[in-house]
């Protein structure tokens, strides 16, 4: 049988997930909701809600990927809106600390919610596709992670609980140190509240 013409798999794989990024950019327009936020401003909210602490404004800017001064107008709309709230930081009084309101909280959860058609979308993986999807992009924000071509991300792969193939020949082959629990593929976390960044060398 001769190859079928056309793009090598990886690239028809860029392809998809391009689409993917253009649907939920269409979504994260459609789903501004009542506060009419910018698709930077719900990040900074789904942010700061997967993490209870108070978190400085650098924190965000190394995290999103984005410039001090474009956060910095980002957090001012969302204090004007009463999402955020800024207050001084007791370990240091030049910096200013970051919580959301109850206001914000609120939106940050309506927010993470699945948009429909996303939930009808995922209905159609099944476990074992849904497994090697999460592997797949942990292995491919690991990779852009380790080459400085994004920020490090909160995820099992880059943590220092991280047990990857503790349990060989099971279908929870990973342990996670943390919790002391064995997990599977289907399981891993892409943004974790417990995450603990392995030190490198001489720290």
């Amino acid at each position: 049988m001769t190859d079928v013409p056309g793009m090598p798999p990886h690239e028809q794989l860029m392809v998809g997930l391009t689409r993917l990024g253009q649907a939920l950019r269409i979504s994260s327009y459609r789903n501004a909701g009542p506060y009419r936020l910018s698709p930077l401003q719900a990040d900074i909210l789904t942010l700061l809600a997967g993490d209870p602490r108070p978190r400085r404004q650098s924190e965000l800017t190394r995290t999103l990927a984005s410039t001090a001064p474009t956060i910095s107008d980002a957090v001012k709309t969302l204090t004007a809106k009463e999402l955020v709230e800024r207050r001084r930081d007791p370990a240091d009084a030049r910096a200013v600390t970051l919580t959301l309101t109850g206001a914000g909280r609120a939106e940050a959860e309506r927010l993470v919610r699945l948009p429909e058609e996303f939930a009808e979308a995922m209905d159609t993986l099944t476990a074992d596709d849904l497994a090697a999807m999460l592997r797949g992009a942990s292995s491919m924000i690991r990779s852009l992670q380790d080459s400085k071509a994004i920020p490090v991300s909160r995820m099992c792969l880059t943590c220092d609980h991280f047990r990857p193939e503790a349990h060989p020949g099971t279908d929870r082959p990973h342990h996670c140190a943390f919790v002391d629990n064995a997990f599977g593929d289907a399981e891993l976390r892409l943004d974790c509240p417990d995450h603990a960044e392995v030190a490198g060398p001489g720290q």
